[in-house]
C-alpha cells in the first residue's frame, strides 16, 4: 500500500509541467515568422518595434533572411514561415505554383535598383554603367565580380540580365565569385576579396565598407520587384494577414524609402 501512495505521489509531481505548456501555447507573444529576402533584413529589424507599437495584440516577429531561392525551396520543404517577402516574383511564382501561399494576399509593394559597387578604400571612381562600361578592365588581370549566384539568387538573375544586355555575359562570366546571397556578395567586396561587386542599391548605402560605383540602366535588366504574400502554413491568418497590410501600407512606407527601397502606388 505504501509503495502504491509513493507511486501516485511520484506521478502527481509529473503532470503540472505538461499542464502548463498546454497553457501557454498559442499565445499573443507567439511571433509570426518572416521568411524575407537578405537584401530586407535592415529595413525589417527597423520596422518591427513600430509594428509591434502600432496595435496592442499585435505579435513579435521572428525574422529569417537568406536568399529568395533558399527560403522559397525551406518553405517548399515544410518549414514554418508565416509570410514570404521575395525579391523577385519568379520566387514567389514558385511557391505560388505548388499552392503555397494565399493567392489574393500577393503584393509587390516595393522596388529596387541593380548596382556596382568597391571596397571603400578602392581607387576606382564612379561612373555612368553603360554598354561601352568595360568592366573586365575595371576588374584587372586577376579581379573577380562578386554577386549572389545567377543560377538561383535573385540578385544574379538581374545581374546576368544587366551584364548580357551590356554584351560582357560571356566574358565575365568565368570570372563571377558567385555567392548564396546578395549579403554573402557584399561581404566578398567589404572583405577587398573582389574588387567589385553587383547588389542592389540598397545593400550598397547599408554599408560603410563599400562605395557605389554606379546603378545598372533600368532597361538592362527586369524591374527588380519584391512581391509578399501570406503562406498558407500561417499559424494565424489574421494576424499574418495584418501584418502584411501593414508592411505594405503607408505606416510602412517612409521606413521603406529611408532605407532607399521605392516604394509603389497599392
Amino acid at each position: 500500500m505504501r509503495r502504491r501512495l509513493l507511486a501516485l505521489l511520484a506521478l502527481a509531481l509529473l503532470c503540472p509541467a505538461p499542464l502548463r505548456a498546454q497553457g501557454t501555447s498559442g499565445g499573443s507573444d507567439q511571433p509570426l515568422t518572416l521568411f524575407a529576402a537578405a537584401s530586407l533584413q535592415d529595413a525589417l529589424r527597423a520596422l518591427e518595434p513600430a509594428w509591434r507599437a502600432a496595435a496592442p495584440g499585435n505579435r513579435p516577429l521572428r525574422l529569417s533572411f537568406a536568399a529568395s531561392s533558399t527560403l522559397a525551396r525551406q518553405i517548399e520543404q515544410g518549414a514554418p514561415a508565416d509570410l514570404f517577402l521575395s525579391a523577385d516574383e519568379p520566387w514567389m511564382d514558385y511557391v505560388a505554383e505548388r499552392k503555397l501561399i494565399v493567392p489574393e494576399t500577393r503584393v509587390s509593394p516595393l522596388g529596387n535598383a541593380l548596382a556596382l559597387i568597391a571596397p571603400a578604400d578602392s581607387p576606382a571612381r564612379p561612373l555612368a554603367l553603360g554598354r561601352g562600361t568595360d568592366l573586365a578592365a575595371l576588374l584587372g588581370p586577376q579581379g573577380r565580380l562578386a554577386v549572389g549566384d545567377p543560377a538561383h539568387v535573385p540578385v544574379g538573375v538581374y545581374a546576368r540580365a544587366a551584364l548580357t544586355w551590356m554584351g560582357q555575359w560571356d566574358s565575365l562570366q568565368p570570372r563571377l565569385a558567385r555567392a548564396e546571397s546578395v549579403r554573402a556578395g557584399m561581404l566578398l567586396v567589404e572583405r577587398g576579396e573582389a574588387p567589385l561587386g553587383i547588389v542592389y542599391a540598397t545593400d550598397a548605402a547599408a554599408s560603410q565598407k563599400v562605395k557605389l560605383l554606379g546603378t545598372f540602366p533600368a532597361e538592362s535588366h527586369p524591374p527588380v520587384s519584391y512581391p509578399f504574400a501570406v503562406t498558407t502554413r500561417a499559424a494565424n491568418d489574421a494576424q499574418a494577414r495584418a501584418l502584411l497590410a501593414w508592411l505594405a501600407g503607408p505606416a510602412a512606407a517612409g521606413t521603406w524609402q529611408r532605407f532607399g527601397f521605392v516604394v509603389r502606388a497599392p
